[in-house]
């Protein structure tokens, strides 16, 4: 079975100082629209985790043919945003997992990661730099994805990639579009220079 793409889009943003990443417009469109339209341009089904108290995010999403689950407790950390995602899906299908927030993320990245689990679809799967810095998105095979239901706090899918460390594959993605994540106003500002150059 292909993998199901989760977008976790459930955090806080709290770094941003009143502002939301996932908001911050990339060639005019929200970040969390063109990270939801990449991942609906690989063909695999789309689920999104939201927060309860951030309508703007779900505007972002108005037109594409995505699910939305909405995490009542999102504000608990990463864990309940996994839980949930992890339980609107089949429980059959592999998962790939994906953070909204990271902007160089692309279509042909995520295709990437697609094709290489067909190669090892019994392999956990993690995008890294071209330098080999570990990063996402990250490919979770049907036999462990049990294990997202034990998960608590902030933790995300960490302890599940250090348990199965001989199980583990890394996918290395173009530059840094697998470990780029912006939390703050001057991380965007910083990164919107560099892209002009």
């Amino acid at each position: 079975m292909t993998p199901q793409i989760l977008i976790l889009a459930a955090g806080s943003s709290s770094r941003m100082r009143g502002g939301d990443k996932l908001l911050e417009r990339i060639d005019g469109q929200p970040l969390l629209a063109r990270i939801a339209s990449a991942a609906l341009a690989t063909g695999a089904k789309v689920t999104v985790t939201l927060p309860p108290d951030r309508p703007a995010r779900t505007l972002a999403l108005d037109g594409l043919p995505v699910r939305q689950i909405i995490v009542p407790d999102a504000a608990s950390g990463m864990a309940s945003s996994l839980k949930a995602g992890h339980a609107a899906i089949p429980a059959d299908a592999p998962l790939l997992l994906l953070l909204a927030d990271l902007p160089e993320i692309t279509a042909d990245d995520l295709s990437r990661m697609l094709s290489e689990w067909q190669l090892t679809p019994d392999l956990i799967l993690r995008g890294t730099a071209s330098d080999g810095t570990p990063g996402h998105p990250v490919c979770l095979p049907v036999w462990c994805r049990a294990e997202l239901a034990s998960l608590e706090g902030d933790e995300g899918a960490r302890s599940i990639l250090a348990r199965h460390a001989d199980r583990l594959r890394l996918v290395p993605l173009p530059n840094a579009h697998a470990t780029t994540d912006l939390d703050t106003p001057e991380d965007w500002a910083a990164w919107r220079r560099q892209r002009r150059t």
